[in-house]
């Protein structure tokens, strides 16, 4: 421990010569960094030894809660522990890891790559099969290789093997190698709040989610004609959107076997000025709060500076089924683009925030994406003198901000209605 001790405050203490050399500065870096993936050996050593005594059980956490307390980001905190799991069977990459020669993230992808080949062979890998599994990826490694690079040759390898294997099963084929993880960029470290999504999955599953989101991503044109601007990554998102939606109602409705009742909470402070707040995803602006207000997917509740709700889920807030149905007949899908019914939102025209009433007058359809067209892109609905909904583009679209029929009566002119 003193010696630990001595060698931080040397470090600390330490100052570089702002006159050295870019050869002499280059080799201070590759010290420096190679004392780092030394510290981060002994790190996993020490999390090895932790695990073991139980430290962290006894404190009500788990290992991984435990490193976060003590300073660690959640994703090295999970390199960490994955590497200290690790390196007691693997004592060739112990002995990498000890004299710096290799990095904690590589050292990472080498013991998830010989994780991922044990799952793929279907039995357990012999000695003399571990030995030359982990001689071909220190190989990569050594060769220059990204993590991700080693990744990917670990599952060359695994697939080798399973091909080989009398139990083992085609990648394409394999679940116990599917991954899916959601994340959230948290605002709070520097994050810009938006979620990040990942996934690795078998055919079957891949299968399903292709067909579901080729069947709701297809392009739709704009009012006046126009191709869809949108690229296909902003399609294949609002598509799942729908998908959430269509699944959260089943479920709400008990059309999912087995499926919990989960409701999205959107809570809304007195204090906030109209900005609410999610549940995972955190604050939304109060434009996000209007559009949230027009889906019945997700439950209101106004809190006081208490954190005392005061209202929960207004009944007055949502069209109701009778009203819905009417909106239904009247614009048959969505006004701007004429997506299914089944697909819509119901709109209030003057937001429910700014005092509109939920009656037929002042209701529309919109799907999703339209319906952040609306409430952010500048996009205007008013209710016409013939008591249907017309759309008013923004200048950027039209610079006269001439209005649009809905889709469903697209095939009309102005100028019927004016005669």
């Amino acid at each position: 421990m003193r010696e630990i001790e001595h060698l931080i405050d040397t470090l600390t203490n330490h100052t570089w010569d702002t006159d050295a050399t870019g050869p002499d500065t280059h080799a201070a870096l590759e010290l420096v960094l190679r004392l780092r993936n030394i510290v981060e050996h002994h790190a996993a050593v020490l999390i090895a030894r932790l695990t073991a005594l139980g430290v962290a059980k006894k404190q009500g956490r788990t290992m991984r809660e435990l490193l976060i307390v003590m300073g660690c980001a959640p994703a090295v905190a999970s390199r960490l522990l994955r590497v200290s799991s690790g390196l007691g069977d693997l004592p060739r990459l112990a002995g990498h890891t000890a004299d710096g020669t290799i990095s904690g993230e590589h050292a990472d992808a080498v013991v998830r790559g010989i994780t991922h080949i044990r799952s793929r062979n279907g039995e357990p890998l012999s000695d003399d099969q571990r030995q030359q599994l982990v001689t071909d990826l220190l190989a990569h490694t050594f060769s220059g290789a990204t993590p991700s690079e080693i990744t990917n040759r670990a599952r060359e390898l695994g697939n080798e093997l399973a091909e080989d294997s009398e139990v083992g099963l085609p990648a394409a084929e394999d679940r116990s190698i599917n991954e899916f993880s959601v994340t959230i960029n948290e605002p709070k470290t520097g994050g810009d709040g938006r979620t990040i999504v990942r996934g690795d999955l078998d055919a079957v599953i891949g299968e399903k989610l292709h067909t579901l989101i080729d069947a709701f991503a297809a392009p739709r044109p704009e009012p006046d004609g126009s191709p869809d601007p949108r690229p296909i990554g902003r399609r294949n998102a609002d598509a799942l959107e729908r998908i959430l939606d269509a699944a959260t109602t089943a479920a709400d409705h008990g059309l999912l076997p087995g499926a919990p009742r989960q409701t999205v909470l959107l809570t809304m402070p007195t204090n906030a000025d109209g900005r609410g707040v999610l549940s995972f995803t955190g604050p939304v602006s109060g434009a996000t709060t209007s559009l949230l207000a027009c889906d019945a997917t997700i439950t209101d509740i106004i809190i006081n500076d208490q954190n005392v709700p005061l209202a929960i889920g207004q009944d007055d807030r949502l069209f109701g089924p009778k009203l819905r149905k009417a909106l239904i007949v009247r614009d048959q899908g969505c006004i701007k683009c004429g997506a299914p019914a089944g697909w819509t939102h119901a709109h209030h025209i003057t937001f429910y925030s700014h005092g509109g009433k939920t009656v037929l007058d002042n209701g529309c359809l919109l799907c999703p994406s339209c319906h952040t067209d609306v409430h952010h892109n500048g996009w205007d609905v008013i209710m016409g003198d013939d008591r249907h909904p017309w759309l008013i583009p923004p200048t950027s679209v039209d610079p006269h901000r001439r209005p649009l029929p809905a889709h469903n009566r697209r095939t009309m002119r102005l100028d019927d209605i004016a005669a």
